[in-house]
Formats: structure tokens, C-alpha cells, sequence
């Protein structure tokens, strides 16, 4: 077997290769592929060099191919439709698509958007299969694993390595939500009122301090949070009826309080900051992939239509 110098090889080549084996002439290659007859004939003496094998042989009828290109013509251009296929933009179809998309987040944050989603899928993708799947303490790390392809929430990654893309959702106020009959729905509440009630924290974690505590101490005060809870689902079970405080996003207020006896008051002025912001996170390998284009472009459309805040 003839050794290939693959050292003088590239895709161009290749493709130079096969239009010259089907044709068997050097100017009607060139026409072909819209390159000079000089072009093309260096090219087949690149090649020659590269199979060291004449490839084109020279008859009374003119050229012929040479045993060797004649073994690998066929090869060759199934190898190039194989490129060609692998190199292609994917034809994404919502309509047709069997794909699993993979996605995190807590509880009530996957409550406000993903049904809708659900309900777009469908009627736009119903071949298409979502799972939802239990947050880790870190889902920027379930990211990184290629765990889940999505990830819904308010936090920044750790560590930023230009690894994660995000899109931001939504953005909404941060209320306090309590018993209807709590003393602090009776006046305008200060942030001391704030501060000397006893509170509710809903943490992943199940550790450390929450954002608020971060922003009593900026202020001067400190709080006491007697319950913590891992998700947002049983906030109104803990809150109705007792004299905890639980201090949410304005959205995730709203849906845990609907039918039940709780009561939504602004943060005290003093305690107000910059709103909160939910995003959707992927991982840069999956940054061009269709179809979670399609999901993400799907939900910036859901959040869209939402009612303002």
C-alpha cells in the first residue's frame, strides 16, 4: 500500500481531487470549480506528491484515472458528503424535533415561566420532551457537567471563565408577605419594625446569612430568621397563620399568596434596593445549539407578555 504524505493534504485539496477524478481533465476542473488551469494543475501535482501515485494518466483519448484513484474515487466522495453533512448548519424544525431539553432551578422560580413554556411546546414543538430537574446547591456546576442544559436564577457563578451565557428574564420589586392579621400590616412599616420581626428564609443552601441580612447591616440593624425553607412551594403554609415575615420577589409573592390569607407590604424605604433579576443560564458548548435557541428565544417571549410590575 502507497504511504499518503498527509502533511500536504487539506479539505480544499480534496475537494480539487474529486472534481479532477470526474471530470479527467485538468481545464474542464478548473471551469468547474472556478479556479485558473495553472491553480489546478499545481493542485494535481500537490496531489501526486501527497498519494505518490499519478492519479491522472495521460492516453490517446486523453487522461485516465490511475488504479489507485480509481479505488478511492467512490470513497472519496462519500468522505466529502460526510464533511459536507458534519460542517452543514443544523435543520432545526420546532414542528418535527424528538429532542429532551434539561433544565433547573428552584421551585416557584420554574412555576412562573415553564408551564407556559409546557403550552407553547405543545402546540409549536409536541414532539419535544422537557424534565425538570432538582436544583443542586451549585447549578452553575450541573451546567458545567452538561447535568441540565438550562438554568433559571437570580445568582451570579462563582467563578466566571467565560463558560456560561445568560439572558435576563425578568426583573421585579422585592415585599415582604405575611399573615393578613400581623401586627405590621396595621402602620407603615420601618425598617425597625423590619428588623424586630421574627422571619422566614427560603435557602438552598440552608445556610448563611440571606441578601437582606447583607442590607440590615449596611444599615446598622440585625434580624432573627427562625425558619428556613429549601424551596418556595410551602412559604404560605409556614406564613399563614403565624407571625413570620418572608421577604420574596414580587412575582413569587404573588403566586404564593393567590387564594390564601397573606398580605403583601412594600420593604421599608430604607431597606429598598435594586430589584431582582431572573436569567437564564447555558453553557458555551450548547451557545449555537437550535433548539435551546428556541426555548430560550420562548421564554424571553413568555416574560415579555407578562403584566408589568
Amino acid at each position: 500500500m502507497h504511504k499518503v504524505n498527509f502533511a500536504n493534504l487539506d479539505l480544499n485539496l480534496l475537494r480539487v481531487l474529486h472534481c479532477l477524478l470526474d471530470e479527467k481533465h485538468v481545464s474542464k476542473a478548473a471551469d468547474r470549480l472556478h479556479l485558473s488551469q495553472p491553480a489546478v494543475s499545481r493542485a494535481l501535482a500537490r496531489l501526486r506528491d501527497s498519494f505518490n501515485d499519478p492519479l491522472l494518466v495521460r492516453t490517446a483519448q486523453g487522461y485516465a484515472l490511475s488504479a489507485r484513484a480509481e479505488s478511492m474515487q467512490l470513497e472519496l466522495a462519500e468522505v466529502l458528503r460526510s464533511i459536507d453533512r458534519m460542517i452543514a448548519k443544523p435543520i432545526f424544525d420546532p414542528a418535527t424535533d424528538r429532542g429532551v431539553i434539561k433544565m433547573t432551578g428552584l421551585d416557584l422560580e420554574l412555576a412562573l415561566y415553564v408551564p407556559q413554556l409546557v403550552q407553547r411546546m405543545r402546540k409549536l414543538a409536541p414532539f419535544m420532551h422537557l424534565e425538570t430537574v432538582r436544583q443542586e446547591l451549585d447549578s452553575f456546576s450541573m451546567l458545567d457537567k452538561d447535568d441540565v442544559q438550562l438554568s433559571l436564577s437570580g445568582l451570579e457563578p462563582m467563578t466566571s471563565g467565560g463558560n456560561f451565557h445568560r439572558v435576563k428574564l425578568d426583573t421585579m420589586p422585592v415585599v415582604c408577605l405575611m399573615d393578613e392579621g400581623h401586627p405590621l400590616t396595621g402602620s407603615e412599616m420601618t425598617a425597625e419594625d423590619y428588623a424586630s420581626a421574627p422571619h422566614g428564609l427560603v435557602s438552598i443552601t440552608g445556610r448563611g446569612p440571606g441578601s437582606m441580612d447583607q442590607v440590615l447591616e449596611e444599615v446598622g440593624l440585625q434580624r432573627e430568621v427562625v425558619v428556613r425553607l429549601s424551596g418556595f412551594m410551602s412559604v404560605a403554609d409556614y406564613c399563614e397563620g403565624t407571625d413570620l415575615v418572608f421577604t420574596l420577589p414580587l412575582r413569587l409573592a404573588q403566586r404564593i399568596s393567590a387564594g390564601r390569607k397573606l398580605k403583601m407590604l412594600p420593604l421599608p424605604t430604607a431597606l429598598q434596593r435594586n430589584p431582582v433579576a431572573f436569567y437564564i443560564y447555558w453553557h458555551a458548548r450548547h451557545h449555537h445549539d437550535p433548539r435551546l435557541t428556541w426555548v430560550r428565544s420562548q421564554l424571553l417571549e413568555i416574560t415579555q407578555e407578562l403584566p408589568r410590575l
